[in-house]
């Protein structure tokens, strides 16, 4: 199966929002960003749309620059793996996820959970 691991875990190839190309789809997207609590509104759909993490675009976990810090392509080749930024990143992600299981559909939620909630095992690839 083919993976796209992001510095803090997640894996594109299954997250909605890397999918999501169709108008209808982004707003989607948006309203469930939104319930899950990613968002604070519903924003647009060009907004939503996912560009790809890259290094001019800020890390909410602050993990891109970390890694420029450290001179590593992914943070389980720094030798301070796994580190605070790693575990508060870890500890947010749970909280998220509980979210998720709240307000989420089923079929919603087993996507996220494959996207998202699995970053234990894919910080490690």
């Amino acid at each position: 199966m083919e993976e796209k691991i992001t510095l803090c875990g997640d894996n594109c190839i299954e997250c909605p929002r890397y999918n999501a190309h169709s108008e209808e789809e982004l707003s989607k997207v948006a309203e469930l960003w939104y319930r899950a609590g990613w968002r604070d509104r519903i924003v647009s759909n060009e907004e939503i749309a996912c560009t790809g993490c890259s290094s001019h675009k800020e890390c909410t976990y602050h993990l891109v620059e970390c890694t420029k810090e450290h001179n590593v392509e992914k943070c389980n080749q720094c030798a301070d793996f796994p580190c605070e930024k790693i575990d508060d990143m870890l500890k947010r992600s749970e909280a998220c996820q509980k979210k998720c299981k709240e307000v989420c559909s089923d079929e919603e939620y087993d996507k996220l959970e494959k996207a998202f909630f699995d970053k234990v095992n894919n910080l490690r690839k």
